[in-house]
C-alpha cells in the first residue's frame, strides 16, 4: 500500500511488526474501530479481542516478557484507566508493552466538547498526565507528528524496557502517511570505554584475590532477562565451575538441573544451601539483582559490599567503586575471559566433572521425598508432585501467594519459562498471562498455577484462551479464601473470605463445546492421576481444583508473612 492509500494505522501496525509484535491484544470501543480495521488489514497482525481491558492489559505483559515487546490497544478514559493497573505492573517489572489508547476526534477535542468517556471538562489530556509516571514515553498524534512519534515511542519503549503510551485521535489513523523509509534504530546500553576498562582492572583484582575459580559466586537477577543479557550470563557460568544462584524474580533465568545451580536466594528465608552460596562467597557477582521486600527476605540480604561485583542495568561497582556508563551485557561479556583465565590455571577444577559436594548431578535428587499416595494434600504435597510433573519446555505462570512461593523454591527442567510478579504483586494476573504468553511461545504447553482467590479475579479469560486453541493445564489451589493475607493478619476474619466455587466447571462454563478435562482432588493418588490424564491428552485443556487445607501455606510464604506482619505493624519513624 503506498501513496494516498497508507495511512498513520498502517504506518503504526506496520512499526509494531518490525519491533517484533505479531498479537495486539485489547477490547474495542468507539474511538478504536477505525484503527483495528488496520490491525485487522495487516497481513503481520492478530488481533486478540479479551474480555476487559485489565486482563488485557495482563495478557499483553506475558506476551511482552516471551517476544521482548507488546502491543495493547484501548479506548479512551474508561478503557485505558481499566488497564492502568495492568501497565503500572509492566513497569515496575520492567516490561516493554506499548499501549496506544483511541482517543475523540482532533476536532472534538479542539472544540472542548462534552463528549462520553471524558470527564466532561472538555480537557482530553489528563489520561495521558496520568500515565506520566509509569511510562518511559507518552505521545499524542497529530497527522504532523504521527510518524516521528510513533517511531520515538517504539524506540524508547525497547530501549528502556518499560511501557509506552500512544494517544491517537479517531481521525488520525486514516490521515496519510509514508511508509517506513528506514528501521527502527535498533537500542543498545551505552558504555563508556574508558569506564569499562576501570571495571575490568578492578573486577580483575578481586577475582584474583580468590583461592580459585569456585570462590567466585553468581547471583542472577531479574534485568539480565529484561536488558538481554541471557546469552553473556550462560558463557559466564561455562568459562568456569560457577556455583550460582538465582534471585525470586530472576527464576528460570538459568538452568535449574545444573549441578552448579545452589537454588533460590531469598535472604534469610532462603535454603541454606543457597544462603551459603550467595552469603559465604569469598567474591560474589550480582548480575543484575534488584532486591525487594519479597524477594530479599523482607531485605534479611547479608551480602558484604567489599567481595561483591555488582552489575547493573547503566553502571556496575566493585566494592565501593562506581563505573559507568556501561550496558550490563557488556559488564556481564566483560567478566568472561577473566573467569576463563582463572579456570585455565587451575585446570583440576576446570577439567573436573560439573558437580560439588553438596549439589547433585539430578535436579531430582536432592529434592523433597516424594509423598506417598495415600497422602492427602497439603501445601508441601501439592508443590512436590506438581514440580515433579513439570516437563522441560512447559511455560509455568504462578500467581503471587501460594502458588508463586509454593513453586519458586523446586528446582524445574531445563528450558522451563517461570513466570511470576513478585514485585507489583497483583492477584489475578497470571490467568490472562497465559494467553499471552502461550501465543508467544505456542510450541510449549502452559501451566497456571494459581489460587481460588486470585483465579477468581480474572478467570473469564479462560474463555478467550480456548478460543485462541490453547490448551494449558490450569490447578486452582482451593484452600477456601485469600489465604496468603490469612498468613500475613486476620486468619479467621470474614474480609479474607470468598465465596465457594466448583471449578471443575469452570471449562465447561467459560468454553462451551470444547472437550476438556477436569478434576476435583484432595490426595496425592487423585493428583498424580489428573496430572497424567492432562499429559496424556496435551491437545485438550484441563483444570485441577486441588483441595488442601485452609490455612497451611508454603514453608517459604509463612517466613515471608511473618515478616509481612512485623513490616505492616511498625509504627511511623520506627526502624525500616
Amino acid at each position: 500500500m503506498t501513496g494516498s492509500d497508507y495511512t498513520v494505522g498502517d504506518y503504526l501496525a506496520a512499526r509494531l511488526a518490525e519491533a517484533g509484535v505479531n498479537h495486539v491484544f485489547g477490547v474495542p470501543g468507539d474511538y478504536t474501530l477505525a484503527l483495528l480495521d488496520h490491525v485487522i488489514a495487516s497481513s503481520s497482525l492478530r488481533w486478540v479481542g479479551c474480555t476487559n481491558e485489565l486482563n488485557a492489559g495482563y495478557a499483553c505483559d506475558g506476551y511482552a516478557r516471551i517476544r521482548g515487546i507488546g502491543a495493547l490497544m484501548t479506548t479512551f478514559g474508561v478503557g485505558e484507566l481499566s488497564a492502568v493497573n495492568a501497565v503500572a505492573g509492566s513497569y515496575a517489572e520492567h516490561v516493554p508493552v506499548v499501549h496506544i489508547v483511541g482517543s475523540p476526534a482532533s476536532g472534538t477535542q479542539a472544540a472542548h466538547r462534552i463528549v462520553h468517556h471524558s470527564l466532561g471538562d472538555g480537557v482530553f489530556t489528563h489520561f495521558l498526565e496520568m500515565h506520566q509516571p509509569i511510562t518511559c514515553a507518552r505521545a499524542a498524534l497529530t497527522p504532523d507528528n504521527a510518524v516521528s512519534e510513533i517511531d520515538r515511542v517504539l524506540t524508547t519503549v525497547r530501549g528502556e524496557h518499560l511501557p509506552g503510551y500512544i494517544l491517537l485521535p479517531a481521525d488520525v489513523a486514516g490521515a496519510p502517511a509514508r511508509p517506513p523509509g528506514a528501521a527502527l534504530p535498533v537500542p543498545s546500553g551505552a558504555t563508556d570505554r574508558v569506564s569499562l576498562d576501570g571495571f575490568v582492572a578492578a573486577a580483575r583484582r578481586l577475582i584474583e584475590s580468590a583461592a580459585g575459580v569456585q570462590d567466585v559466586r553468581v547471583l542472577g537477577g531479574l534485568l539480565v532477562h529484561r536488558l538481554g543479557a541471557i546469552a553473556e550470563l550462560e558463557a559466564l557460568l561455562r568459562a568456569g565451575p560457577l556455583v550460582h544462584a538465582t534471585s525470586l524474580w530472576g527464576k528460570s533465568l538459568v538452568d535449574e538441573s545444573d549441578p552448579w545451580f545452589a537454588g533460590v536466594y531469598v535472604g534469610a528465608a532462603s535454603d541454606e544451601e543457597a544462603r551459603r552460596a550467595v552469603e559465604d562467597a569469598p567474591v560474589l557477582i550480582l548480575a543484575g539483582v534488584q532486591f525487594t521486600d519479597l524477594n530479599s527476605g523482607f531485605f534479611t540480604q547479608q551480602i558484604t559490599r567489599t567481595r561483591t561485583i555488582e552489575i547493573g542495568g547503566a553502571s556496575s561497582s566493585v566494592g565501593a567503586a562506581l563505573f559507568g556508563p556501561i550496558a550490563l551485557p557488556a559488564a556481564l561479556a566483560a567478566l568472561i575471559p577473566l573467569i576463563e583465565e582463572m579456570a585455565r590455571r587451575a585446570p583440576g577444577s576446570a577439567g573436573s566433572p560439573r558437580a560439588r559436594p553438596g549439589v547433585p548431578r539430578d535436579p531430582r535428587e536432592g529434592a523433597s521425598q516424594e509423598p506417598p499416595d495415600g497422602a492427602p494434600l497439603t501445601q508441601t504435597s501439592l508443590w512436590d508432585t506438581v514440580a515433579a510433573f513439570l516437563r522441560p519446555h512447559n511455560v509455568v505462570l504462578a500467581d503471587q501467594g501460594c502458588s508463586f512461593y509454593g513453586a519458586a523454591t523446586h528446582r524445574l527442567p531445563g528450558d522451563v519459562i517461570f513466570i511470576g510478579q513478585p514485585l507489583w504483586a497483583s492477584i489475578g494476573y497470571t490467568l490472562p498471562a497465559l494467553l499471552g504468553a502461550c501465543l508467544a511461545r505456542p510450541a510449549s504447553r502452559g501451566v497456571l498455577l494459581i489460587g481460588d482467590g486470585a483465579a477468581q479475579m480474572t478467570v473469564q479469560e479462560l474463555s478467550t484462551v480456548v478460543r485462541e486453541g490453547i490448551a494449558p493445564l490450569v490447578v486452582v489451589v482451593d484452600n477456601d479464601g485469600y489465604t496468603v493475607e490469612r498468613a500475613i493478619h486476620g486468619p479467621d476474619q470474614p474480609y479474607n473470605d470468598i465465596a465457594r466455587w466448583d471449578w471443575t466447571s469452570a471449562l465447561s462454563t467459560f468454553a462451551p463445546g470444547h472437550a476438556c478435562l477436569s478434576a476435583r482432588v484432595g490426595s496425592v493418588a487423585e493428583l498424580r492421576a489428573a496430572l497424567a490424564e492432562a499429559e496424556s491428552r496435551p491437545q485438550r485443556p484441563a483444570i485441577i481444583q486441588a483441595v488442601v487445607p485452609r490455612l497451611d501455606v508454603p514453608p517459604l510464604l509463612a517466613a515471608l508473612a511473618r515478616a509481612a506482619a512485623s513490616a505492616n505493624a511498625r509504627r511511623s519513624g520506627a526502624n525500616g
